[in-house]
């Protein structure tokens, strides 16, 4: 099991004994019968009777391992969260995703059991119809009450007939639904490129060496031989292609060929075709399904309301920061949420329900772009291909009322120049502009007319909560 064991010394478990996992933390008498059921493995290793990939195929419940030292009753609060991602240009030019995860947990009875957590305190049956759990038609939740609502995924076919006659293949929602690499992780090429470039353990001066090196960990080789051999050609690449900075960067070039090569050992391994496409991470939905396995917004009840899918249920919405963007600004809870908001079907309604109310909390140039001009145009939801979320399905339709057809007010997207509408601070913002916005902006010249603005003082955060600083304006401050 080289690829395991390696993965499993790189991960947060690595000085947990894997028996604790993969037996449970048992007595004596209780471990030793379970252990012994397991020699049939040392048979099969022997006789290579085995097929590759290799899947667990069984798991004890997280509620006899991991909750064993992890107390499900903990609460976590929120934290802040910064990927940092490279473009694959000359510069590998930096660009930050921001968020705050709502990582929460705790009890009920004590007034929490929410945010991400909620999973665990809550009582979450699903099906799954595959052995690695990425296809889940049919999610069942228990209120503490015991008010039963299921969920069917409106493409999928299942029938409450099927579901009563595999009641035994049902699964109660734990730990590892999520976390299910976390002491295995087999890491995206991409992500640990970008990581080796955050930690400067690969130089950001050196030219192209994010897209070299992602390409280096991306092929497909017969061995890790051959693969040791392709990375080391990075030296003439850059001898031939870039000879002046290899002249007085040789270092860094070595440097990041060394690096280069520990992250292919350590997370490709050719002879048991083991890559990170072949084990899933539930934990996100970037690469594989994760969180939309049941949050794909097509999930939905017999009384019409889906598994919601919306970013800030588990955390804020992603705010990009990089090279000529403003600073974002975060928002830990939402405030003054309309109630159209909390609906369960809102962020598929969202894209045709736009009317001139938006603009009394959002930015809304360019509406629906990935320039991040705006609150609305926002390339870490829009700039982004959502392949597992259901927000096209066509069944989705019939629960969803008709789009408001009456924009006439609103800015259109393709516009090139600013409009009234657009909530945008055009000079900066300093402490002793507190309460002053009033004394230019008097209640009758804005629109909408947020409760808000009826005070005649209130804190610069009133401010920004809804308007963002121009980027001229920034940019006038720092002259």
């Amino acid at each position: 099991m080289p690829p395991e064991y390696v993965a499993y010394q790189h991960s947060p478990h690595a000085r947990v004994p894997c028996v604790d996992c993969h037996l449970g933390q048992e007595s004596v008498l209780l471990a030793i019968p379970r252990k012994a059921m397991e020699l049939r493995h040392v048979v099969y290793a022997l006789t290579q009777d085995y097929e590759v990939p290799i899947y667990v195929r069984s798991m004890r419940p997280a509620r006899d391992t991991c909750e064993k030292c992890h107390n499900p009753e903990k609460f976590s609060y929120d934290t802040v969260k910064q990927i940092r991602r490279y473009q694959d240009d000359e510069e590998n030019t930096e660009n930050r995703t921001i968020l705050t995860m709502k990582t929460g947990g705790g009890a009920t009875r004590e007034g929490l059991g929410k945010g991400i957590h909620w999973h665990i305190e809550s009582e979450v049956w699903y099906l799954p119809t595959d052995k690695l759990k990425q296809e889940i038609p049919y999610v069942r939740e228990v209120d503490q009450d015991g008010t039963v609502t299921e969920f069917y995924d409106l493409e999928s076919g299942i029938t409450p007939e099927y579901i009563a006659e595999n009641q035994d293949k049902l699964h109660r929602m734990d730990c590892i639904d999520c976390h299910n690499r976390v002491s295995h992780l087999f890491e995206n090429p991409e992500h640990l490129v970008d990581e080796a470039i955050a930690k400067k353990r690969l130089e950001p001066s050196i030219p192209f060496i994010r897209a070299k090196a992602e390409s280096l960990l991306a092929d497909e080789y017969a061995s890790h031989e051959e693969a040791m051999a392709e990375i080391e050609s990075l030296d003439a690449w850059y001898q031939e292609y870039y000879p002046e900075y290899y002249a007085e960067n040789q270092a860094f070039v070595r440097q990041a060929i060394n690096t280069i090569k520990d992250m292919y050992t350590g997370s490709i391994f050719p002879k048991m075709e083991i890559g990170w496409k072949t084990h899933p991470d539930n934990l996100g939905h970037s690469e594989f399904p994760g969180c939309f396995r049941c949050h794909d917004g097509k999930h939905v009840s017999a009384e019409g309301q889906t598994i919601r899918l919306e970013c800030n249920i588990c955390h804020t919405i992603p705010r990009l920061a990089g090279p000529g963007l403003p600073a974002p600004t975060i928002m830990l809870e939402a405030n003054n949420e309309p109630d159209s908001h909390k609906d369960s079907n809102w962020l598929a309604r969202h894209r045709q329900e736009f009317d001139e109310t938006c603009v009394g909390c959002h930015s809304t140039y360019n509406r629906g772009g990935a320039d991040n001009s705006s609150f609305c145009a926002n390339s870490a939801c829009h700039g982004v291909e959502w392949t597992w979320a259901g927000l096209d399905a066509p069944g989705l339709r019939g629960y969803l009322p008709p789009p408001i057809e009456d924009l006439t007010a609103i800015p259109s997207a393709d516009e090139e120049v600013e409009t009234s509408f657009v909530p945008r601070i055009p000079h900066p913002l300093s402490e002793d502009r507190i309460g002053q916005c009033l004394t230019c902006h008097g209640p009758e010249g804005l629109k909408p007319y947020s409760p808000f603005h009826e005070e005649e003082e209130f804190p610069l955060e009133s401010c920004t909560e809804c308007h963002e600083i121009a980027p001229s304006a920034l940019l006038n401050e720092q002259q």
